[in-house]
C-alpha cells in the first residue's frame, strides 16, 4: 500500500476540526487525521508493505522547464508552495510520527510523491493499492498486475476502488490511457493547459480512437484525415509545441533516484520511547494506540 502523504495530510487538515491542538495550543489535526487515516487502511486492507510518499520537490524544475505554468498559481514566495499557517508546522511532526512508528517514509530529490508511487509501483512486482485523492494516479491502474487505487473523495471509510473499467466507465477511454487522457484535456487545477479547445469529450474520443497519444500524434503528422472530428487537426497542430513536451509532465517518474527500502509493515514501533514522548507532547494518544492496534492485528493475522 502506497500513500500519497501529502494528499491525505491535506484532506486531513482540512476534514479535522482546528480546535484539535496539543496541550500547548499548537494545531494538531493534520497529525490525528493521518494517523487515524492510517490506523484505519490499516486495519480495513491488512497491507503486506506500507509506504508514506512524500514531496522532496512538489514542483520539479523538470516540469517547470518544459510547462512553465505548472502548479504556478499555487506558488507562495520563492518556489515555495502555499500552504496554510496552521498546517505548516504539523508536516515535520507528521515525518517525527512516521519515523517513530517505522513506517517507511520515501521521497526522491527532485520528484514529487507522485513519482516516488510511480517508482515503487514500477519496481514492486506483486499487488498495489494507491491511497490517493489526486486524479493524476488513475494513470497507474492496471488489472494485470494488480494495481488499483484507493481514491479518497468520499473520505477514507468509504474509499472509491479505482480500476481499468472505472476508468473507461468515467471517461470513456481505454483503461491505461489516463495520462493521454489528461495530457490533451489539460488539468487548471496543475496549469496543465491542455489542448485549447479540447474538452474532455473530445480527448476521450481522440484517445479512444487512435489508442494512445503517440499514435494519434503519429497520424496527425502523416497528413491522416480520417478519426479526427472537424477542426481538431487545426486544433492539435496548433497546440503541436505543448503535446511534444506535455507527456513529460503529466506522467509519473519510474525511475526516481531512490534507494531500496524496507516496506514491510512494523509489528512494533521502530522507537517506541520517541513514540511515547511525541504521544505525550502532542496529546495524541488514543491516534497512536489506535495505529499500533491496527499494525498489531496485521501483523498477527
Amino acid at each position: 500500500m502506497l500513500l500519497d502523504t501529502p494528499s491525505l495530510y491535506f484532506r486531513a487538515f482540512y476534514g479535522v476540526p482546528d480546535s484539535i491542538t496539543a496541550p500547548d495550543g499548537m494545531p494538531v489535526n493534520a497529525v490525528r487525521g493521518l494517523i487515524d487515516m492510517i490506523a484505519t487502511l490499516v486495519r480495513d486492507h491488512s497491507p503486506t508493505g506500507l509506504a508514506a510518499c512524500m514531496d522532496a520537490d512538489w514542483r520539479p524544475a523538470f516540469r517547470v522547464a518544459a510547462i512553465p505554468s505548472y502548479k504556478a498559481h499555487r506558488v507562495a514566495t520563492g518556489n515555495e508552495e502555499e500552504v496554510p499557517d496552521a498546517l505548516v508546522p504539523q508536516i515535520p511532526v507528521i515525518e517525527e510520527f512516521l519515523d517513530a512508528v517505522g513506517i517507511a517514509r520515501l521521497a526522491a530529490e527532485g520528484y514529487e510523491a507522485d513519482d516516488v508511487i510511480g517508482t515503487l509501483t514500477h519496481r514492486e512486482a506483486g499487488a498495489v493499492d494507491i491511497v490517493t485523492g489526486d486524479r493524476d494516479l488513475f494513470q497507474l491502474v492496471d488489472d494485470a498486475r494488480p494495481c488499483r487505487v484507493l481514491y479518497t473523495v468520499r473520505g477514507i471509510r468509504n474509499l472509491q476502488t479505482v480500476d481499468e473499467a472505472f476508468v473507461t466507465q468515467k471517461y470513456g477511454i481505454p483503461g491505461r490511457t489516463y495520462a493521454d487522457f489528461a495530457t490533451l484535456r489539460g488539468d487548471p487545477s496543475d496549469g496543465l493547459p491542455g489542448v485549447p479547445g479540447i474538452g474532455e469529450k473530445s480527448a476521450a474520443a481522440l484517445v479512444s480512437r487512435f489508442g494512445s497519444l503517440e499514435k494519434l500524434l503519429g497520424a496527425l503528422d502523416e497528413g491522416v484525415q480520417e478519426g479526427f472530428p472537424s477542426g481538431t487537426r487545426a486544433k492539435l497542430t496548433a497546440a503541436r509545441a505543448y503535446l511534444d513536451v506535455a507527456p513529460a509532465v503529466v506522467r509519473v517518474a519510474h525511475d526516481a533516484p531512490m534507494p531500496a527500502a524496507d516496506l514491510a509493515c512494523p509489528a512494533e514501533p521502530r522507537d517506541a520511547e520517541r513514540l511515547v514522548a511525541l504521544a505525550d507532547r502532542y496529546g495524541l494518544d488514543g491516534p497512536v494506540n489506535r495505529l499500533l492496534s491496527a499494525l498489531s492485528s496485521r501483523t498477527a493475522a
